[in-house]
């Protein structure tokens, strides 16, 4: 199969956003969030971890804590109780409180809407600040890679590359700026309710004339 062209790769990835936004026009970040704080202390959360999972601990956890204040002001085991049923609970409470703290002390308890100040935060890279920037200040400062977006843009043929940064700045390329943020929630859409890991949907797919992955209805390595 011949080398695919910069320009024939860019108005490929134009045509699989329009696929996309048609099939899922309600895409959205799907942790459970009011605030900044909230979608701040939710992706956190969310390392390794579903978005349903997430959602099941915030619903009491926002309730109890309402401000970064309120995080800081308990002992390291009550936090650590609360969110218990997360994976990796014990280091995501630190983390949660160092944060807090230097959200109090830099930053008024507000989060900032600034990539570098965010991820100056503990526990916050740059993925997570993609998906505050993105979501909560409608920011477009990088494209949101977790696991459903490196996969599916390696599936789709758009970047084969082995780090989450080097994925972002090759989407960074194709995608317009306006689309970084909706770009993410719509492949990770399509990742879980279509294109699945192991068996994706191929012959149902919306977007499946554009992928180079899918043969004669079925998916192809």
């Amino acid at each position: 199969m011949p080398r695919e062209s910069i320009k024939a790769k860019t108005e490929r990835t134009a045509a699989i956003i329009d696929g996309l936004k048609q099939t899922y026009p309600d895409a959205r970040c799907e942790l459970d969030y009011t605030n900044p704080l909230e979608l701040l202390i939710a992706t956190i959360l969310s390392a390794q971890c579903t978005d349903k999972q997430v959602n099941i601990v915030t619903a009491d956890l926002f309730k109890k804590y309402r401000c970064a204040a309120d995080y800081t002001a308990v002992p390291l085991e009550s936090l650590q109780e609360d969110i218990k049923r997360i994976g990796l609970f014990r280091n995501k409470a630190k983390s949660i409180q160092n944060c807090c703290r230097a959200l109090i002390e830099n930053h008024d308890g507000n989060v900032p809407a600034d990539m570098k100040a965010l991820v100056a935060l503990a526990g916050v890279g740059r993925k997570t600040a993609n998906v505050v920037l993105g979501n909560a200040f409608n920011i477009n400062e990088g494209v949101v890679v977790d696991t459903h977006v490196a996969r599916l843009s390696r599936r789709l043929g758009l970047a084969s590359e082995k780090t989450a940064e080097k994925v972002e700045a090759v989407l960074q390329k194709l995608v317009p700026r306006d689309d970084w943020t909706m770009f993410s929630h719509w492949l990770i859409w399509h990742g879980r309710r279509r294109c699945s890991a192991r068996k994706p949907e191929c012959s149902a797919c919306e977007i499946a004339a554009l992928c180079p992955s899918e043969k004669d209805g079925e998916y192809r390595e």
